[in-house]
């Protein structure tokens, strides 16, 4: 038996509410409501806090702020090379109190702290979308979790429960080290569909749905026939969600 479980009368019973959890004979419940706890590997979405000497603070929806080293990050231009009292000073002008960025856990502390890092292309600042805040337990593991979806616009599901949609680019700029954003204005059209995968995905979180690519999509198609702000009425939001569950089971039947 693993965390979240308790024996009495020789049955495994959960302890908390939540999601069960098998690896070969180890079970676990993971608590529906609880703060991240980070694994190496998980990609997340945060938001930096503070500025220090030679590193930021991540606000990560974990019980501690995460820290992104500035040794663990690409400098503008992809250079590796030893950080210098320049780089230090230049700390701000990469990133600031306030920015989001996209980042991969690389280790934990032995206090449970998070280490980041920064070093891929596909991770950086975020500049143009949405950030919806779930609980971590809905956010299914996956290969990947960068998506970018047919109607539009893409997502990162971050492992913490931080999820960013965002208009999907043409082109990905791989000069910059992930740390410029266009701050070109959106057109009304990708806003309209990033609205729609929010409203969805609030909808999916008020029925406990996991969320990844294909159940978000599936009840992204779904919506369609409703307006943008109906999605959350409560009668369409279970219509919605039916339907998108529906699907689901006939894909895995």
């Amino acid at each position: 038996r693993g965390h979240g479980t308790y024996v009495e009368d020789e049955k495994l019973i959960a302890s908390v509410a939540g999601v069960v959890e098998r690896v070969n004979k180890l079970v676990c419940v993971r608590a529906l409501k609880a703060r991240y706890n980070g694994e190496v590997g998980d990609v997340v979405v945060g938001r930096i806090t503070e500025v220090q000497q030679k590193r930021w603070k991540v606000e990560t929806n974990s019980r501690l702020d995460s820290v992104l080293l500035l040794s663990s990050i690409n400098l503008p231009g992809g250079e590796l090379r030893r950080r210098s009292a320049e780089d230090e000073l230049a700390m701000r002008d990469y990133l600031q109190e306030g920015d989001l960025i996209s980042a991969e856990v690389q280790s934990i502390f032995s206090d449970g702290a998070v280490s980041l890092h920064t070093r891929s292309l596909k991770y950086g600042k975020l500049a143009q979308g949405v950030l919806v805040q779930v609980s971590p337990s809905l956010v299914k593991r996956q290969k990947t979790h960068f998506h970018d979806l047919p109607c539009g616009a893409s997502l990162i599901l971050g492992n913490n429960g931080f999820i960013w949609i965002y208009p999907t680019p043409e082109q990905k700029d791989e000069e910059a080290g992930g740390f410029t954003t266009s701050l070109e204005p959106v057109p009304l059209s990708d806003r309209e569909v990033i609205s729609r995968l929010r409203n969805c995905i609030m909808a999916l979180v008020a029925h406990k749905m996991m969320l990844f690519d294909t159940s978000i999509l599936y009840c992204y198609e779904a919506s369609l026939p409703h307006q943008i702000k109906d999605i959350l009425k409560p009668e369409v939001t279970e219509e919605i969600v039916l339907e998108a569950r529906q699907k689901l089971l006939d894909l895995e039947g």
